[in-house]
């Protein structure tokens, strides 16, 4: 390839590539429960561009093309939620992934004062497990998504971020 891929805030004109970048990501999760309406899968453009406005939105670039993204946003309670997390299935396992969520973390912990990080997923998403664990991510407990997928919620310390790789 010869480029390598970056990092960085998303802006408003990367709303469009991440809306399509999620929808093709969340297949293979929607395909893992046989829910084709799992929230990323039913999102609005508008929806995504307004998170990009709000939200702490960090996407991997390959040249002009966005290849991973993830979000982030202080929640009530003080901890950072954080969602959405993809990668290109082309460029999976290369830890861009691990790079996205350490990108976020590190701005929600400095920028808007994050204590401590929470995530949910699929109760059937091994390789999500494996990432947000080797990442420092620990089980606190469970859920239901909206769309009736059972989660598990999982949760790390802000200071911990500095360890993901």
């Amino acid at each position: 390839m010869g480029m390598s891929v970056t990092i960085s805030a998303a802006a408003e004109q990367d709303a469009e590539q991440i809306f399509r970048l999620q929808y093709l990501c969340f297949q293979s999760e929607a395909a893992l429960y046989g829910n084709y309406r799992i929230d990323p899968l039913v999102q609005t453009l508008d929806s995504v561009r307004e998170e990009v406005a709000a939200d702490c939105v960090f996407v991997a670039r390959l040249g002009e093309e966005v290849v991973g993204s993830v979000r982030g946003r202080l929640t009530e309670d003080g901890a950072a939620s954080i969602g959405k997390l993809c990668v290109h299935p082309r460029l999976q396992g290369h830890g861009i992934g691990a790079r996205l969520l350490r990108a976020a973390e590190s701005a929600l912990a400095e920028g808007r004062g994050a204590k401590r990080f929470r995530l949910h997923t699929g109760h059937r998403s091994e390789g999500n497990l494996r990432l947000y664990r080797r990442v420092g991510y620990e089980t606190v407990g469970t859920a239901e998504g909206a769309d009736g997928v059972p989660m598990i919620v999982l949760e790390k310390q802000a200071g911990a971020y500095a360890a993901t790789a």
